[in-house]
Protein backbone atom coordinates (compact mmCIF):
# COMPACT_ATOMS: atom_id res chain seq x y z
CA UNK A 1 0.00 0.00 0.00
CA UNK A 2 2.68 2.30 1.09
CA UNK A 3 6.18 1.93 0.64
CA UNK A 4 9.45 4.17 1.77
CA UNK A 5 12.14 3.83 0.43
CA UNK A 6 15.33 5.82 1.22
CA UNK A 7 13.82 8.61 3.42
CA UNK A 8 15.51 11.23 4.57
CA UNK A 9 14.50 14.11 6.37
CA UNK A 10 16.60 17.70 8.06
CA UNK A 11 15.87 20.33 9.99
CA UNK A 12 18.73 22.60 9.41
CA UNK A 13 21.38 20.95 10.95
CA UNK A 14 19.24 18.57 12.62
CA UNK A 15 18.75 14.78 10.46
CA UNK A 16 15.30 13.58 12.07
CA UNK A 17 14.56 11.38 9.04
CA UNK A 18 17.94 9.00 7.90
CA UNK A 19 17.10 6.77 5.36
CA UNK A 20 14.19 5.39 6.26
CA UNK A 21 13.15 1.76 4.38
CA UNK A 22 9.33 0.49 4.96
CA UNK A 23 6.10 -1.45 3.80
CA UNK A 24 3.16 -0.25 5.19
CA UNK A 25 0.88 -2.91 4.11
CA UNK A 26 -2.87 -2.44 3.00
CA UNK A 27 -5.69 -4.10 5.16
CA UNK A 28 -3.31 -4.09 8.29
CA UNK A 29 -3.11 -1.64 11.45
CA UNK A 30 0.85 -0.58 11.47
CA UNK A 31 2.18 1.06 14.88
CA UNK A 32 4.79 3.26 14.44
CA UNK A 33 6.61 3.61 17.82
CA UNK A 34 9.97 4.68 19.46
CA UNK A 35 10.96 7.23 21.77
CA UNK A 36 10.71 11.05 22.00
CA UNK A 37 11.95 12.77 19.23
CA UNK A 38 13.26 9.34 17.08
CA UNK A 39 11.17 10.84 14.30
CA UNK A 40 7.58 9.40 13.87
CA UNK A 41 5.69 12.61 13.69
CA UNK A 42 7.76 13.64 10.84
CA UNK A 43 7.72 10.59 8.99
CA UNK A 44 3.75 10.36 9.05
CA UNK A 45 3.98 14.79 7.65
CA UNK A 46 6.29 13.13 4.60
CA UNK A 47 4.01 10.70 3.78
CA UNK A 48 1.18 13.28 3.97
CA UNK A 49 2.99 15.64 2.52
CA UNK A 50 2.85 18.52 5.10
CA UNK A 51 6.74 18.46 4.76
CA UNK A 52 9.28 17.35 2.06
CA UNK A 53 12.36 15.04 2.48
CA UNK A 54 15.41 16.01 1.00
CA UNK A 55 16.05 12.46 -0.63
CA UNK A 56 13.88 9.00 -0.84
CA UNK A 57 10.85 7.92 -2.62
CA UNK A 58 7.61 7.47 -0.64
CA UNK A 59 4.93 5.21 -3.40
CA UNK A 60 1.64 5.54 -1.89
CA UNK A 61 -1.07 2.56 -4.15
CA UNK A 62 1.96 2.12 -6.93
CA UNK A 63 2.18 5.93 -7.24
CA UNK A 64 5.89 7.86 -6.19
CA UNK A 65 4.35 10.57 -4.80
CA UNK A 66 6.39 13.67 -6.32
CA UNK A 67 4.62 16.73 -5.30
CA UNK A 68 1.18 14.58 -6.04
CA UNK A 69 -1.70 16.11 -3.72
CA UNK A 70 -5.25 13.69 -4.96
CA UNK A 71 -4.06 11.14 -3.11
CA UNK A 72 -4.13 12.57 0.29
CA UNK A 73 -8.87 12.50 -0.61
CA UNK A 74 -8.32 8.81 0.16
CA UNK A 75 -6.04 9.95 3.50
CA UNK A 76 -8.40 11.01 7.09
CA UNK A 77 -5.33 12.37 9.55
CA UNK A 78 -6.00 12.84 13.51
CA UNK A 79 -2.82 14.82 14.11
CA UNK A 80 -1.31 14.60 17.54
CA UNK A 81 -2.39 18.27 18.76
CA UNK A 82 -5.82 19.19 18.25
CA UNK A 83 -5.71 23.12 17.55
CA UNK A 84 -8.84 24.67 16.03
CA UNK A 85 -9.94 28.13 15.79
CA UNK A 86 -11.19 28.94 19.37
CA UNK A 87 -14.07 31.43 18.16
CA UNK A 88 -15.63 28.83 15.74
CA UNK A 89 -18.23 26.11 16.61
CA UNK A 90 -17.40 22.09 16.51
CA UNK A 91 -20.69 21.70 14.07
CA UNK A 92 -19.45 24.51 12.04
CA UNK A 93 -15.95 22.71 11.63
CA UNK A 94 -17.76 19.95 10.31
CA UNK A 95 -20.15 21.92 8.28
CA UNK A 96 -17.21 23.98 6.44
CA UNK A 97 -15.32 20.71 5.65
CA UNK A 98 -18.16 19.23 4.44
CA UNK A 99 -18.97 22.15 1.72
CA UNK A 100 -15.61 22.03 1.25
CA UNK A 101 -15.45 18.03 -0.21
CA UNK A 102 -19.09 17.89 -1.06
CA UNK A 103 -19.42 14.99 0.84
CA UNK A 104 -21.94 13.51 3.32
CA UNK A 105 -19.23 12.86 5.92
CA UNK A 106 -21.65 9.96 7.64
CA UNK A 107 -19.06 8.12 9.22
CA UNK A 108 -17.77 11.35 11.60
CA UNK A 109 -21.15 11.29 12.33
CA UNK A 110 -21.77 8.38 13.40
CA UNK A 111 -18.86 8.36 15.63
CA UNK A 112 -19.86 11.80 16.84
CA UNK A 113 -22.99 9.52 18.00
CA UNK A 114 -20.86 7.49 19.66
CA UNK A 115 -19.17 9.89 21.45
CA UNK A 116 -22.60 11.51 22.78
CA UNK A 117 -21.06 15.19 21.81
CA UNK A 118 -23.89 16.26 20.20
CA UNK A 119 -24.65 19.17 23.79
CA UNK A 120 -21.03 19.97 22.83
CA UNK A 121 -21.02 20.79 19.14
CA UNK A 122 -22.61 24.44 19.10
CA UNK A 123 -20.10 25.74 22.27
CA UNK A 124 -16.88 27.60 20.84
CA UNK A 125 -13.80 25.68 20.61
CA UNK A 126 -11.67 27.33 22.55
CA UNK A 127 -14.52 26.70 25.55
CA UNK A 128 -13.99 22.59 25.16
CA UNK A 129 -12.02 20.62 27.23
CA UNK A 130 -8.77 18.76 25.71
CA UNK A 131 -10.58 15.43 26.24
CA UNK A 132 -13.56 16.92 23.63
CA UNK A 133 -11.35 18.41 21.38
CA UNK A 134 -9.42 15.72 21.06
CA UNK A 135 -12.76 13.60 20.29
CA UNK A 136 -13.54 16.48 17.49
CA UNK A 137 -10.12 15.97 16.66
CA UNK A 138 -10.80 12.03 15.88
CA UNK A 139 -14.29 12.65 13.96
CA UNK A 140 -12.48 14.87 11.98
CA UNK A 141 -10.21 11.88 11.01
CA UNK A 142 -12.72 9.23 10.41
CA UNK A 143 -15.39 11.77 9.13
CA UNK A 144 -15.37 11.51 4.94
CA UNK A 145 -15.02 7.19 5.32
CA UNK A 146 -10.92 7.32 4.19
CA UNK A 147 -9.63 4.16 3.08
CA UNK A 148 -5.99 5.18 4.97
CA UNK A 149 -6.03 6.46 8.26
CA UNK A 150 -3.32 8.41 9.79
CA UNK A 151 -3.92 8.27 13.80
CA UNK A 152 -0.71 10.26 16.09
CA UNK A 153 -1.66 9.45 19.65
CA UNK A 154 -5.04 8.92 18.87
CA UNK A 155 -6.14 8.20 22.86
CA UNK A 156 -3.85 10.59 24.59
CA UNK A 157 -6.17 13.08 26.71
CA UNK A 158 -9.23 10.94 26.17
CA UNK A 159 -11.16 8.98 29.37
CA UNK A 160 -10.92 5.57 29.38
CA UNK A 161 -14.61 5.03 28.66
CA UNK A 162 -13.67 7.09 24.98
CA UNK A 163 -10.27 5.85 24.64
CA UNK A 164 -12.00 1.98 24.64
CA UNK A 165 -14.44 3.35 22.22
CA UNK A 166 -11.97 4.90 20.00
CA UNK A 167 -9.88 1.63 20.32
CA UNK A 168 -13.25 -0.31 19.05
CA UNK A 169 -13.98 1.83 16.23
CA UNK A 170 -10.80 1.35 14.83
CA UNK A 171 -10.55 -2.27 14.84
CA UNK A 172 -13.49 -1.87 13.14
CA UNK A 173 -12.34 -0.13 10.60
CA UNK A 174 -9.27 -2.73 10.08
CA UNK A 175 -11.95 -5.25 10.11
CA UNK A 176 -13.91 -3.40 7.40
CA UNK A 177 -10.76 -3.38 5.01
CA UNK A 178 -9.07 -0.10 6.32
CA UNK A 179 -5.14 0.65 6.02
CA UNK A 180 -4.13 2.68 9.53
CA UNK A 181 -1.47 3.53 10.36
CA UNK A 182 -0.81 4.77 14.45
CA UNK A 183 1.55 5.82 16.72
CA UNK A 184 1.44 5.46 20.50
CA UNK A 185 3.61 5.29 23.68
CA UNK A 186 1.09 3.24 24.95
CA UNK A 187 2.45 -0.14 24.65
CA UNK A 188 -0.48 -1.93 26.36
CA UNK A 189 -2.26 0.05 23.63
CA UNK A 190 0.44 -1.35 20.35
CA UNK A 191 -0.18 -5.01 21.50
CA UNK A 192 -4.14 -4.52 21.31
CA UNK A 193 -4.54 -2.74 17.90
CA UNK A 194 -1.61 -3.33 15.96
CA UNK A 195 -0.94 -6.22 13.57
CA UNK A 196 2.62 -4.56 11.81
CA UNK A 197 5.31 -2.70 14.71
CA UNK A 198 8.00 -0.24 13.21
CA UNK A 199 10.46 0.75 16.04
CA UNK A 200 12.13 4.35 15.54
CA UNK A 201 15.31 5.17 16.87
CA UNK A 202 17.26 8.50 16.07
CA UNK A 203 15.86 8.33 12.87
CA UNK A 204 15.92 4.65 11.91
CA UNK A 205 14.16 1.78 11.67
CA UNK A 206 15.56 -0.63 14.35
CA UNK A 207 12.55 -3.32 14.33
CA UNK A 208 10.10 -4.21 11.62
CA UNK A 209 7.85 -6.71 11.12
CA UNK A 210 4.40 -8.54 12.01
CA UNK A 211 3.70 -8.13 16.40
CA UNK A 212 3.37 -11.99 16.09
CA UNK A 213 6.55 -12.61 14.72
CA UNK A 214 8.48 -10.18 16.86
CA UNK A 215 7.04 -11.75 19.73
CA UNK A 216 8.12 -15.72 18.48
CA UNK A 217 11.38 -14.25 17.73
CA UNK A 218 12.05 -13.75 21.40
CA UNK A 219 10.01 -16.31 23.24
CA UNK A 220 8.60 -13.42 24.95
CA UNK A 221 4.72 -13.02 25.70
CA UNK A 222 4.31 -9.45 25.64
CA UNK A 223 5.15 -7.07 22.64
CA UNK A 224 7.14 -4.48 25.21
CA UNK A 225 9.58 -6.90 26.58
CA UNK A 226 10.41 -8.39 22.99
CA UNK A 227 11.48 -4.97 21.67
CA UNK A 228 13.57 -4.33 24.98
CA UNK A 229 15.25 -7.74 24.51
CA UNK A 230 15.80 -6.78 20.71
CA UNK A 231 16.93 -3.33 21.46
CA UNK A 232 19.36 -4.69 24.18
CA UNK A 233 20.91 -7.87 22.35
CA UNK A 234 21.57 -5.06 19.49
CA UNK A 235 24.05 -3.58 21.59
CA UNK A 236 26.34 -6.31 22.86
Amino acid sequence: MIEIVGLVKSFGQLNVLDKIDLQIKRKRVTAVVGPNASGKTTLIKCILGLTRQQAGTIIFDGKPLDGAWDYRRHIGYMPQIARFPDHLKAREILMLLKELRDQPGAKGERLCEAFQLDSELDKPLGTLSGGTRQKINAILAFLFDPDVLFLDEPTAGLDPVAGSLLKDWIMRERDDGKTIVLTSHIMSEIEELADDLAFLVNGRVSIAGSAVDIKNSTGEDKLERAIAQIIVGTKD
